[in-house]
């Protein structure tokens, strides 16, 4: 029991140090606007000095979004992320306990 809280602790520790980190350590670019631009912008940036001339093949089905609602529609995807990262873990968890109490049952009848 208490090695398990010992990783627990630790676990905890660590994504503490990761989401402080970047609080104190700007390692963006610093000569850019946004220093931590996402990747749909470093793309766009490469292939337009690539080839200038490219067309996109599609139009967005919504127009430029402000940040705010950017902002909430990313929370609204990890949110769900999560929620189906947790039932499907907690319906594994719910199969493993019943054969996990057979193994106990039946070890403890054996004895």
């Amino acid at each position: 029991m208490k090695q398990s809280r010992l990783v627990t602790i630790g676990l905890i520790t660590v994504a503490i140090i990761i989401a402080v980190f970047p609080m104190f350590f700007n390692l963006g670019d610093p000569n850019s606007e946004e220093p931590f631009a996402g990747t749909d912008a470093s793309a766009e940036s490469i292939v337009a000095e690539e080839n200038p001339a490219y067309e996109p093949w599609y139009e967005p089905l919504v127009g430029e979004l402000p940040g705010e609602v950017e902002s909430g529609l990313f929370a609204l995807q990890a949110g769900l992320g999560a929620g189906v990262l947790g039932y499907v873990l907690g319906v594994y968890r719910g199969r493993m306990l019943p054969r996990r109490s057979e193994n106990a049952t039946a070890t403890e009848d054996s004895q």
